[in-house]
């Protein structure tokens, strides 16, 4: 859950601390206090787009911190992906994070008191937190959006099952692409195929070998200077075995050596100091007696060859024509031939692999229309429970005649999507299956099924939402519930039973609730005012929580707008009498 919520240069608020408790905790405040701006930080803490415009002039930027509690399993993922991602959790298991937005537009974030990319803080949010407010609400009047929600509240046997779907028919979206690309484009790809095959012939036909290149300039610059390096090889072993004028008495350099160690080794009993050197003597003998028979094997060895050498010079003209055409080396050709046989082997449009690949999509498009088949089926089922549960959340919330019904259409082929087979039926399918969901609101018995955005006043819409919004945090979900002012254009009765099902759902999950209305605000575990300060040159606006006569207080203003009205007062203790009843039983 959120513990702690800090807020700093974002809109009115200057500088403040909302502590949270993990029940239901409630805001209000007069209008343009800054209730909304609470929200707007929850949404920057947790990935949102950042909107420099709200970025108070001075310090000039704002920063938003927070202080997660990670519990169970959930918190087990959470803390496992920081620490891979080099964040740390405090010692008693909580984690913090911080959004900051410069007023030119800058954004940074940090998680466990590490830098890390914004996206880290909206994959974090998806996890924790959900956001609930009226634009939520027209996102939830898109059919797509509407096909989403009835998956989600299916379940997780239902999402596997969609995942599955989901890969088949990309599989399948695959081939029927790659088939119609063969067949709309034979003469191309017969071209393309043709030039690869010379250029594969022809590097076949010179057989370029791995650095071959550079092997064959080392071995024509030794065949074009072998005399000066025989030259060379010849003196350094004639000093190695007597000096370059020397007789034949005189001896050479390993006999010299030899006569050094042995006349130290003769004085190494009286200091020890000249054994050493003796065998570091010896050792440089050894040393000198490789190198001379080395260089007796390299001047048997070197051969001015000229027929050789012609061939060199011919075969790296070859080599040269190849690296012309193809690559800037001889290894890159090689890359080059491998490259463009698995190309050619993608270009292959004989009729044996048309007909091979047709039989692959109508495999899988079997296999897609029995998984949409499924789907379907599924969604239906889903969709009466869900309506039903909405509808007895709508009875509750003084709409007690109205009811909720999801369609689940199956979609007509058309020439914009392929279709498959289900159940007997060819139908169009997309990526979410073969079907279109759609939300109707029946007011009353008798009255025509509409779409909501069409069957529902803007009061009764609010209603609906939050029917549906409960049923869905009721199915799981998030940890942390947040509505902002779902509550609008509801009074009456209808107002005590939203605050009596977000109470309910605060037994489970943390609710965070923007309001207006004093019956949803005294069902709170923890009432917090934002309130605002216009006694300066900048009007500024800070949290502070109310209990008790504080919170009376704050009830009576927000029915009457008289919070030292003794009837206003006696009014909202009652209210607050009734809640606390209400949530006790």
């Amino acid at each position: 859950m959120l513990e702690e919520l800090r807020i700093t240069g974002l809109g009115v608020i200057d500088d403040t601390t909302l502590r949270l408790t993990s029940g239901m905790n409630v805001i209000t405040g007069e209008t343009g206090a800054g209730k909304t701006m609470v929200v707007t930080g929850l949404g920057l803490l947790f990935g949102g787009r950042a909107d420099a415009g709200r970025v108070r002039a001075d310090p000039g930027r704002a920063v938003v911190e927070g202080r997660l509690k990670l519990r169970g399993t959930l918190g087990d993922a959470v803390r496992t992906r920081i620490t891979d991602a080099g964040g740390e959790t405090d010692e008693d298991g909580s984690l913090l994070l911080s959004r900051t937005v410069t007023a030119e537009g800058r954004s940074r974030a940090h998680v466990g008191g590490r830098s890390m990319p914004v996206s880290t803080l909206a994959e974090l949010g998806e996890q924790v937190l959900a956001v609930h407010g009226q634009s939520d609400q027209l996102r939830l009047l898109r059919p797509s959006e509407q096909r989403s929600a009835l998956d989600r509240f299916a379940g997780a046997g239902h999402e596997k099952l969609l995942e599955s779907y989901r890969e088949a028919f990309s599989r399948w979206r695959r081939v029927v692409d790659d088939l119609a690309d063969r067949r709309r484009n034979a003469r191309q790809r017969s071209q393309e195929a043709d030039l690869l095959k010379l250029g594969l012939d022809e590097i076949t036909r010179v057989d370029p070998q791995p650095n071959e290149d550079e092997d064959l300039r080392a071995e024509v610059q030794r065949l074009e200077h072998a005399e000066g390096l025989r030259t060379a090889a010849a003196l350094a072993a004639q000093a190695l075995a007597g000096g370059v004028e020397s007789a034949d008495d005189t001896p050479d350099a390993t006999t010299l050596l030899g006569t050094a160690r042995r006349t130290l080794e003769g004085q190494s009993g009286v200091d020890p100091k000249l054994g050493e050197l003796a065998l570091r003597i010896e050792e440089a003998a050894t040393l000198v007696g490789d190198v001379s028979s080395e260089l007796s094997a390299y001047l048997s060895e070197l051969d001015a060859d000229p027929a050789r050498l012609e061939a060199i010079y011919e075969r790296r003209a070859a080599l040269r024509g190849l690296t012309r055409k193809y690559a800037d080396d001889i290894d890159g050709v090689i890359v080059w031939a491998e490259n463009a046989k698995t190309k050619l082997a993608d270009l292959d449009n004989s009729d044996e692999l048309l007909e091979e690949l047709d039989k692959e999509r109508q495999r899988l498009a079997a296999t897609v229309g029995e998984l949409a088949g499924r789907l379907t089926a599924a969604r239906r089922d889903a969709a009466v429970r869900f309506s039903e549960a909405v509808s007895v959340e709508l009875a509750g919330l003084a709409m007690p005649h109205s009811r909720v019904e999801v369609a689940v259409i199956t979609r007509a082929p058309s020439r914009d999507e392929p279709s498959v087979t289900v159940d007997g039926q060819e139908l169009a399918a997309g990526a979410d299956g073969a079907d279109e969901v759609e939300l109707r609101l029946l007011a009353h018995p008798g009255a025509p099924s509409l779409p909501l955005q069409k069957g529902a006043s803007g009061g009764e819409l609010s209603r609906v939402m939050l029917a549906i919004e409960v049923v869905f945090a009721g199915a799981g979900g998030p940890p942390t519930l947040v509505f902002d002012e779902v509550d609008s254009g509801v009074g009456g009765t209808a107002a005590v039973e939203i605050g009596r099902r977000l109470a309910r759902l605060a037994r489970t999950h943390q609710v965070l609730v923007v309001t207006h209305l004093p019956q949803v605000a005294a069902f709170a575990d923890r009432h917090l005012v934002v309130a605002k300060d216009t006694g300066g040159a900048i009007t500024t606006s800070g949290v502070r929580i109310v209990e008790e006569t504080e919170r009376a207080r704050e009830l009576s203003r927000m029915l009457a707008g008289l919070p030292d009205s003794d009837l206003g007062i006696a009014h909202a203790e009652e209210l607050l009498a009734v809640a606390g009843r209400e949530k006790r039983g």
